[in-house]
């Protein structure tokens, strides 16, 4: 059994856990750098080394409990792989845990997000992104990670924040006003109030690690230059949590780079400091 962080029981026990963290390492739609399916071992290997005090909030938030459920292999196909997910989340939701889920790579949130505004009446989700991923099908399935926020912004209130890149198909599906390009937020942090009073009071959080520029974050499919740094990020989620219930949240796109570890620290850094923020903010 795998376990964030090097805990021990009873922190990383099911039944004490507040916080369950579901692996989904699928890569089979991703058309280019291919490694998100070895990213979450990466990722667990990081949080191993890692200190687990956070300095911003002054807890400990592994004493919550963070349990590490059986990953989901299904991989024969995109339709599958959604279908298994979808099922697999809204069972998660019948219980009373804080849902978290790393990928593979970005289709695997499609499934999440149905399940999870199926639930939820007048429910947000935040992008954090470097791709508008809205086209509604791609290489002939809507389950593709080119397609991942196309059912979300059919059928949520979506907004996007990191945006540098995207198929001129996926205008008809953008909202501008909803939209924060990288090069309009860059050098200012006037967006990001702008962007929390755009989101309801119930809110799905998707991040694609892409978002973070490539001189920070190299290790993904289809890096992008011009991307959000650490600190101004972490500053934005944070008063993201202060003003908004998260309902639950997703990591996605690390495809570990041999010989790379400060990729996979950054991941679970992330991780970490999302709940953090979560359970001193928002619980």
């Amino acid at each position: 059994m795998k376990v964030f962080g090097g805990i021990d029981n009873p922190y990383s026990d099911y039944n004490k856990a507040k916080v369950l963290l579901q692996s989904i390492p699928y890569d089979g739609t991703s058309t280019w750098g291919k490694g998100a399916d070895n990213g979450f071992d990466a990722f667990i290997e990081a949080s191993e080394n890692m200190e687990l005090y956070d300095i911003e909030t002054d807890s400990e938030v592994y004493k919550k409990g963070i349990h590490v459920l059986s990953e989901i292999t299904e991989s024969s196909s995109p339709e599958a792989v959604f279908e298994i997910v979808y099922s697999n989340t809204k069972e998660l939701l019948k219980g009373d845990k804080f849902l978290t889920f790393f990928g593979g790579e970005h289709s695997i949130s499609i499934g999440i997000i149905k399940a999870f505004y199926e639930k939820y009446q007048n429910i947000s989700v935040l992008q954090l992104d470097a791709h508008a991923d809205l086209r509604s099908s791609y290489m002939g399935s809507p389950y593709n990670h080119a397609c991942a926020l196309h059912d979300a912004s059919l059928n949520t209130n979506l907004v996007q924040v990191g945006i540098r890149s995207m198929d001129i198909s996926e205008l008809e599906f953008l909202n501008k006003e909803k939209c924060f390009f990288a090069e309009d937020i860059y050098g200012n942090d006037n967006w990001m109030q702008k962007s929390i009073d755009l989101l309801s009071d119930k809110v799905y959080l998707t991040i694609d690690l892409d978002v973070f520029d490539p001189s920070i974050m190299p290790a993904t499919g289809t890096p992008e230059p011009g991307g959000l740094l650490w600190n101004n990020t972490i500053t934005y989620l944070r008063k993201v949590f202060e003003q908004k219930e998260i309902l639950g949240f997703d990591i996605v796109e690390l495809a570990p780079i041999e010989g790379n570890k400060a990729a996979n620290f950054l991941a679970s850094k992330l991780y970490y400091k999302l709940l953090s923020y979560k359970f001193s903010f928002n619980e």
